[in-house]
């Protein structure tokens, strides 16, 4: 709700224009409110008090008025309000639970928020529970409960609902994978020459995530320092691509040591990139990425899941998520000696376990012999030099 003082033609006194949004159709709406205050002579700055106490007067009858406000128009307009304050891929994420499952559900029933009740809440959890996992659940009942933390604080409702239920169960995710070290030979030797081949190479060897190697860009690689580092990201959100300037946690963010077999692929990859170019000069995209097809377009998250199961298959490996590589390195960075301090910082976990906060922040110097125990691991792979393909 806002106010602003207006004057009218030929009018002798201050207007006040209440604009506001009416809380059962989500339209914006208008009221003028005179002010029996002169425009002639010294009057504005008694003008400017009289509209402070007609828009605290109005704000007050708005609390009674918007309790009779329908759920769904309210938790519409509260994702709108929570929108500039949230990274855009989160906001999608956010309006994808609530228009396609929040809004669906209760939109028939037409329940207003002072109504809602713990039972409305337990009942929908019960009917979405037979279509959907208790995690997915769990991220409903997130949006809902703060979207009526709102509520609350607007005085619309005296308690939040969801907090007063009986939540499913988190169900600790079991199905993780990870190959040992005669499988990552495998999986290196029969990715060469494949468009995903590097993709898998950093994964294996940095324990990136997918979101990571493809936002990788070019203005992220230090040649001269021999360094990279994971500052942006992409990911999918139902059918949108997401480019973020921007990690999983802060400890996602994170520069990374080079040594040859990588510098030697990112050298390779760019001189490859050149010559499309040359070739392609007026349809050649180019938006800064390493990972793209011959054409310049950036590599979907999509396409690497379903082509590395597609190579897995073909090769009779056992079939794993590609997030498993992340798993895989992990292990085997266990397996190599390294300690759980050294390979939360590798990997950019945000914790590891209950006792994470006691881990110290590692090096580079660290993270440099960690590269190059990795480096004389995997350099039987690059004694003709990493090959590049690019679809």
């Amino acid at each position: 709700m806002t106010a602003t003082l207006q004057i009218k033609k030929d009018r002798p006194n201050y207007y006040i224009l209440i604009r506001y949004q009416d809380e059962t159709t989500g339209k914006e709406r208008q009221k003028w409110v005179t002010t029996d205050i002169s425009v002639k002579g010294n009057n504005k700055r008694k003008a400017d008090t009289k509209l402070k106490e007609v828009l605290a007067e109005y704000e007050n009858q708005k609390i009674d008025i918007s309790k009779n406000v329908l759920f769904t128009v309210y938790i519409k307009e509260w994702l709108e309000h929570l929108k500039p304050s949230i990274a855009k891929v989160t906001y999608d994420t956010y309006k994808l639970i609530i228009h396609n499952q929040v809004i669906p559900y209760f939109e028939p029933k037409k329940l207003k928020v002072k109504d809602l009740t713990p039972l409305h809440i337990q009942k929908y959890v019960m009917f979405k529970l037979k279509t959907v996992s208790p995690n997915t659940i769990i991220k409903h009942l997130w949006n809902l409960s703060k979207c009526l933390d709102s509520a609350v604080k607007q005085k619309m409702i005296e308690y939040n609902p969801v907090k007063m239920i009986d939540k499913p169960k988190k169900i600790k995710y079991t199905g993780a994978k990870f190959y040992n070290e005669k499988q990552i030979d495998n999986l290196l030797h029969i990715s060469k020459g494949d468009i995903i081949e590097n993709i898998i190479l950093l994964a294996i060897f940095y324990g990136l995530r997918r979101s990571e190697i493809l936002g990788l860009k070019w203005d992220a690689v230090n040649f001269e320092d021999e360094t990279f580092t994971i500052q942006h990201t992409v990911v999918r959100v139902d059918k949108e691509l997401h480019k973020e300037d921007s990690t999983k946690n802060n400890s996602s963010y994170r520069a990374m040591p080079t040594v040859d077999l990588i510098i030697n692929m990112f050298k390779k990859i760019k001189e490859a990139q050149a010559q499309y170019k040359l070739l392609q000069p007026n349809d050649y995209i180019n938006e800064g990425y390493v990972f793209t097809h011959s054409d310049g377009r950036l590599i979907s998250p999509n396409y690497v899941t379903k082509h590395f199961k597609q190579l897995l298959e073909k090769h009779k490996l056992p079939v794993i998520r590609f997030h498993d590589l992340r798993h895989s390195t992990a292990s085997y960075l266990l397996y190599l000696g390294f300690s759980l301090k050294d390979i939360q910082v590798w990997l950019g976990h945000g914790d590891i376990g209950t006792t994470a906060n006691f881990y110290l922040h590692l090096s580079m110097e660290a993270k440099r012999s960690i590269a190059n125990t990795l480096n004389s691991k995997f350099q039987r792979f690059n004694e003709n030099g990493s090959t590049l393909a690019l679809g």
